[in-house]
């Protein structure tokens, strides 16, 4: 088993980083995006053993879970891998709202057999580790540790995964193969650390090509050009959220010359933003599909011509969609996104979800979609968020896509409303870019009547929503996700609602 290649994963994780640091060792493997600071491979090895030690002194055993609630990225990264470096199971969660709550990270974590937690840190020599009182004895081995973290729970109750490291290394080295990743390439990696898709396309597939990350603490619209220019970086990983802020370029600004693809994922990207940033940057957009519960990555499409709308084809894993009776569908038959493979959970953490996986073994994503003749993957939806007016199935996303492609709606989103006649109905929701409650409601008719028709010319009466309502800010998850689940609520105030007709 070749360590040096990037389509085969290795034995263990300890084992790459230190044929990393024996053949990289003064290349660097991670830099922060705003300062000097680098981390070559040779001093990742240092810090993993740094960690292996301090685990040890304090009485970590392998199998345990340890919490990771740490700001800074490079801090997060060499204690993230330590960890894993050590069989631990590790448990990534949000700093600003976690770090300092041993009670939420015993939910997060399920079962409550860890002894120790990472408090929040800035630095790598400031991390503290610190008891949990929680804690109430060992569950025992657990295997050669990896990560235990939350589904996004969109529109439902977040479930609990866990993840071994070898399934990690898998997924990274198909990452990292997919987009042909090799030592000369330098990402840059906005996104929450604390997600699976930065850890395992971010650190992990850099790691798995010997290449080089750019971390930053969170995506700074500010200066972005520049900051990837300055660091002479080759592909970006973003989502859909990132994207959009990117365009239109700005006064001035100019696309670096290094950058040869921006890789989207945790949410879907609508035509008409791929489109606008592709034209306007001269950029190709890698559209994939991934999900906790398949360590990141399900689909990608290929760098040369990747398919507009389709989130590619299946890479690693085996996919199907299938009907409600459970047959197969035909090429563009809507059915239900199931996966199955190595790189696939075959369990969740906790008992209660055993429904989510077939008799034969395949996991039900819950996202509705159907293959091309070619073995694309297009996706329409969640099944659980699929709006049945009457007995009639409305696919919020072909509405959203309508509403996207107006260039003054920044984020849109259709939920379904329990209505007295037809069961549901379809609202939408949309955000205008520069609208707040500030905002004279006068100047903001003339995109709504826009949008209203639009959605007329477009639908029959059966399936247009009922009403369109404009908000100041959609809630959304850290990634960039829609909180679908959130919209109706009083906590998300209303600027203006429409009857669409």
């Amino acid at each position: 088993m070749s360590l040096d290649d990037p389509t085969t994963p290795t034995s263990t994780l300890a084992e790459l980083i230190s044929r990393r640091a024996l053949d990289r060792g003064d290349a660097t493997y991670l830099l922060a995006a705003h300062d000097e600071r680098t981390i070559s491979y040779a001093e990742l090895a240092e810090e993993c053993e740094h960690w292996r030690t301090r685990f040890r002194d304090a009485g970590v055993e392998a199998g345990d879970r340890v919490g990771l609630g740490v700001r800074d990225p490079l801090a997060f990264a060499t204690a993230f891998l330590g960890g894993m470096t050590s069989n631990l199971w590790m448990a990534p969660m949000d700093p600003t709202t976690e770090s300092a709550s041993p009670e939420r990270f015993a939910t997060h974590a399920r079962r409550v057999a860890m002894s120790m937690y990472l408090a929040d840190a800035d630095s790598l020599g400031q991390v503290t580790l610190r008891p949990l009182d929680a804690a109430s004895g060992r569950s025992g081995n657990e295997g050669s540790g990896g990560v235990v973290m939350a589904s996004s729970g969109t529109t439902g109750t977040p479930k609990i995964v866990r993840l071994p490291t070898d399934q990690l290394l898998a997924t990274a080295a198909l990452v990292s193969a997919h987009h042909g990743l090799t030592p000369a390439d330098r990402g840059f990696n906005p996104l929450p650390l604390f997600h699976i898709n930065a850890e395992v396309v971010g650190l992990l597939a850099t790691l798995s090509a010997g290449a080089s990350l750019v971390l930053d603490d969170r995506f700074h619209r500010t200066n972005f050009w520049d900051v990837v220019d300055g660091h002479e970086v080759t592909w970006i990983n973003a989502v859909p959220a990132i994207i959009a802020r990117l365009t239109p370029l700005g006064d001035g600004e100019r696309v670096a010359h290094s950058v040869r693809f921006v890789r989207s994922a945790s949410a879907p990207l609508p035509t008409a933003l791929a489109t606008s940033f592709q034209t306007q940057t001269g950029l190709a957009i890698i559209e994939t599909y991934g999900m906790t519960e398949a360590a990141s990555q399900i689909c990608a499409n290929p760098l040369d011509g990747p398919r507009v709308g389709s989130v590619g084809r299946p890479v690693g894993v085996h996919l199907r969609v299938v009907s409600d009776t459970g047959a197969q569908s035909p090429a563009h038959g809507v059915g239900q996104v199931e996966i199955t493979g190595p790189t696939v959970i075959s369990e969740y953490d906790a008992p209660g979800y055993e429904d989510r996986f077939t008799t034969d073994g395949w996991l039900r994503t819950n996202d509705l979609g159907y293959l091309d003749e070619d073995g694309y993957l297009f996706l329409v939806g969640r099944s659980d968020d699929v709006i049945n007016r009457g007995g009639e199935k409305i696919f919020p996303r072909e509405i959203e896509e309508v509403l996207l492609a107006n260039p003054d709606v920044e984020v849109a989103a259709v939920v379904g409303e329990a209505d007295e006649v037809f069961g549901q109905v379809p609202i939408a929701y949309v955000q205008l870019s520069g609208v707040d409650a500030s905002t004279a409601i006068e100047s903001i008719l003339p995109t709504v009547k826009e949008l209203r028709e639009a959605l007329v010319v477009t639908f029959s009466r059966s399936r247009r929503p009922k009403t369109l309502r404009v908000i100041e800010r959609l809630p959304v998850h850290a990634t960039g996700k829609i909180q679908k689940g959130a919209l109706g609520g009083e906590q998300v105030p209303i600027l203006l609602s429409e009857s669409v007709g």
